[in-house]
């Protein structure tokens, strides 16, 4: 898969993407990314992309022309057809189920934006998907952007070292009728750490128990902390 990232700091993405899952589906060539300046298609000799919002009011907002100059320039890098991603507090909350959609995409074309916005009829014009990863504002798009690249990332075949480990993680449909639901507790040695043991059932060497168990933990856990992924 190929992901480009549209940003006024593309220097951040490097020294977090090469580290970890995404730096070792990279070296594998399973995943690449690339950060492009949005300042490169400036048309001024300040290379300034961002000016005062009509209407009054604090902050600037990242004007049309070098936003759309870029995604047009960049879309033509690679012959595959790009999913248009903006990262926006007034998005779409990011959830695991739209990873799993844009994992199954070629490529993706990630937008970060910063100060108050981006004005918005170059949003109506590139009519992207608008993402979320909160309520909460932050001082751009590239920490969002980050986090989809690894969610995505852990996604695409071949990536995680075990077949299954995805299938494993919080959010992944394994309720009944595909209800998804948070991880269950897990444990590892020593058996024993300030006076606080493992579950007796991990210690069993009964698989079908040890299934029984987690799958009950699953559900105790999401119904305690996130009743609303059980819906009515």
């Amino acid at each position: 898969m190929r992901i480009d990232i549209l940003t006024l700091f593309p220097e951040v993405f490097d020294p977090v993407l090469s580290a970890s899952i995404t730096g070792r589906a990279r070296t594998a060539g399973l995943l690449e990314w690339h950060a492009t300046n949005i300042r490169d298609f400036a048309d001024n000799k300040h290379a300034k992309v961002d000016d005062r919002p009509f209407g009054g009011g604090p902050g600037m907002v990242m004007m049309c022309k070098p936003v759309w100059d870029a995604v047009q320039a960049v879309e033509v890098r690679d012959p595959r057809v790009a999913q248009r991603v903006l990262l926006t507090p007034q998005g779409t909350p990011f959830t695991q189920s739209i990873a799993e959609d844009l994992a199954t995409k070629p490529r993706l074309l990630l937008i970060a934006g910063h100060y108050e916005g981006i004005d918005e009829r170059v949003i109506d014009a590139l009519e992207p998907m608008e993402l979320s990863v909160g309520d909460v504002v932050l001082s751009g798009g590239e920490l969002p952007a980050m986090m989809v690249i690894d969610a995505v990332a852990r996604l695409l075949p071949g990536v995680l070292g075990h077949a299954d480990s995805a299938a494993e993680d919080s959010f992944m449909p394994r309720g009944p009728d595909g209800v998804r639901l948070l991880d269950c507790p897990h444990y590892t040695r020593p058996r024993e750490w300030q006076g606080r043991g493992v579950p007796e059932v991990l210690l069993s060497g009964d698989h079908g128990e040890v299934e029984k168990w987690r799958a009950g933990q699953m559900m105790t856990r999401t119904q305690e902390r996130r009743p609303d992924l059980l819906g009515e």
